[in-house]
């Protein structure tokens, strides 16, 4: 008889999500990989700005629901919302109805439609924040993670001047890590390694 195979040792993590499968899924294929995709990149800026006050599991359970009211994000369209539209994403049953948020995603993705035209792409423009290349930091525990930084700051301030808003330099920094702009990944955890690639 066939002795049974043994187990497959269980990969190191940052520790947060383990015990919620979506927010797994989120800290394991999405948190940190480096995007360059305007439109992926205006999905996270407006649910970045949606969780201000809120937790991160909050909005990415309705994330699907944000992507089908927002018609996935796609700049152009959402730039094109009107009041009718407004009405209409503050009656979905699957967001949170914050009109001040819903009108900001719309402000927003106008003025990353100005961004695209000065820069040839907002991905572009975003990455110059950083040189260009993904920041790495070697933080191994949670409390040394800032919630802010210089590049942050930057970051906000000169969206601000550019017409966006939700995107004070905590919002900037979470989207940094989230967009793979920053690495922060702990040093422990086997992502910190995948997500430089």
């Amino acid at each position: 008889m066939r002795p049974p195979p043994l187990a497959q040792p269980m990969k190191e993590t940052c520790g947060w999500g383990t015990n919620d499968p979506l927010m797994t899924a989120y800290h394991n294929g999405e948190w940190g990989v480096q995007i360059h995709d305007d439109r992926l990149h205006l999905e996270f800026i407006v649910l970045e700005g949606v969780q201000a006050g809120l937790s991160w599991r909050t909005v990415l359970y309705r994330r699907e629901a944000y992507r089908e009211a927002f018609h996935n994000f796609d700049p152009k369209r959402v730039a094109a919302y009107t009041d009718a539209d407004t009405e209409r994403i503050m009656n979905h049953p699957g967001i949170i109805r914050n009109r001040r948020k819903i009108e900001a995603a719309v402000k927003n993705a106008r003025a990353l439609l100005e961004v695209q035209k000065e820069f040839g792409s907002f991905d572009r423009y975003i990455w110059s924040f950083v040189g260009g290349k993904q920041k790495v930091n070697t933080f191994t525990i949670f409390k040394d993670m800032p919630v802010e930084t210089e590049e942050s700051r930057a970051m906000s301030k000169d969206l601000r001047k550019r017409g966006f808003t939700f995107i004070g330099p905590t919002i900037c920094y979470a989207y940094m890590q989230a967009a793979g702009l920053v690495n922060d990944h702990l040093t422990k955890c086997y992502r910190w390694k995948e997500v430089q690639i």
